[in-house]
């Protein structure tokens, strides 16, 4: 059979920030596919869009009406999925049938008032000021006594369930810390206690700057890349430099980098295969529950279902869902096909 070669042969990797496994069958890669093939449905979009909910002055379909904004703008969700007011109650049963009620708050961050500019055709001034209403936000809701984490995400594109092509942001806030970040939590504790107050972030990320392997991209404060262990054909991260545990410890050159790096990947992302690319991201950092939490590192994942090309899509069946996340395309292989992308956008060409 020959010796082991991590390039060509099926194998696992270990998530040390989930516990998780992947397997990678690199082989795979090159088998045809007759399956599903989206349809591509980009277009030009107005800058205003009179029946768009989040469009500056329209109403919204809760029957609110936005401001006329001229930046970013914020507001609670007509239809959020947490409610602040809910009763506190337990099911009485909590041996198989365990419910707990849940308090939280859920907002919605329009990014520009412009209908039509995405993350990677905004200035940096004005990504920046994406990430200020982040920090603000998450400030505001974590200081509430029942919030305990604050989830700061972005889905774009139809493909990824986004109900509304007005480029936008969530947030939700609750009083519980979810699964990932809470598997997130309890391994990077037991990572920093064992590694003498080292952020398992910080160790890792000295190791691939060493490789430059899965770098895409490196700025002053932060970096980009294709983590070892990723299960989306052309999933990402960013990681902070410093081993800051929140947002909300970002400096203010540090907001300015964070949207240079945010902006530079989602350039990357539009031009591999020319379409506006969707994908869902969001931002893990340490709870608010008022405790210390330094053996947090602040990152953001980045979720692209797109595979092959703009009309092949991975999915997450069979396999998938009833034993183990598993991918073809190696991560090398996708930082590899990112990293070589231009860096100017490819409606700007």
């Amino acid at each position: 059979m020959g010796k082991f070669d991590i390039k060509q042969h099926p194998h696992r990797r270990y998530n040390p920030l989930t516990g998780d496994w992947v397997l990678v069958s690199p082989h795979r890669s090159q088998r045809p596919w007759q399956g599903q093939v989206e349809k591509i449905t980009e277009q030009k979009r107005p800058k205003y869009e009179p029946d768009c909910y989040l469009c500056p002055g329209n109403k919204r379909a809760g029957g609110s009406k936005n401001p006329k904004y001229k930046n970013t703008f914020v507001f609670t969700n007509d239809f959020s999925a947490l409610i602040k007011d809910t009763p506190d109650g337990l099911n009485k049963d909590a041996d198989l049938f365990k419910a707990k009620s849940e308090k939280g708050i859920c907002r919605v961050i329009c990014f520009s008032p412009n209908h039509n500019l995405t993350i990677p055709e905004m200035e940096i001034e004005e990504i920046k000021m994406v990430i200020d209403l982040w920090i603000d936000e998450n400030e505001t809701l974590g200081a509430q006594p029942f919030i305990n984490y604050v989830q700061i995400f972005e889905n774009k594109g139809s493909v990824m369930g986004c109900s509304n092509p007005h480029p936008h942001g969530q947030i939700w806030a609750q009083e519980s810390i979810p699964d990932l970040p809470l598997k997130e939590d309890n391994l990077q504790k037991k990572y920093y206690v064992e590694h003498n107050g080292n952020t398992l972030l910080s160790d890792y990320l000295k190791k691939e700057l060493a490789l430059k392997e899965r770098i895409i991209l490196e700025t002053i404060h932060f970096v980009v890349l294709v983590p070892f262990w990723t299960t989306w054909p052309f999933e990402t991260m960013i990681i902070s430099k410093r081993p800051i545990p929140g947002i909300s410890e970002l400096s203010e050159e540090e907001r300015y980098d964070f949207a240079r790096a945010y902006k530079g990947l989602t350039i990357l992302y539009d031009n591999l295969f020319e379409i506006s690319f969707p994908y869902s991201a969001g931002i893990h950092q340490c709870p608010t529950d008022g405790d210390i939490h330094r053996h947090w590192h602040l990152h953001m994942h980045f979720y692209p279902p797109l595979l092959r090309s703009a009309t092949v899509k991975k999915f997450m069946v069979g396999y998938e869902m009833l034993a183990n996340a598993q991918r073809d395309i190696t991560p090398e292989q996708a930082a590899e096909k990112l990293r070589a992308l231009p860096d100017i956008h490819y409606k700007k060409k």
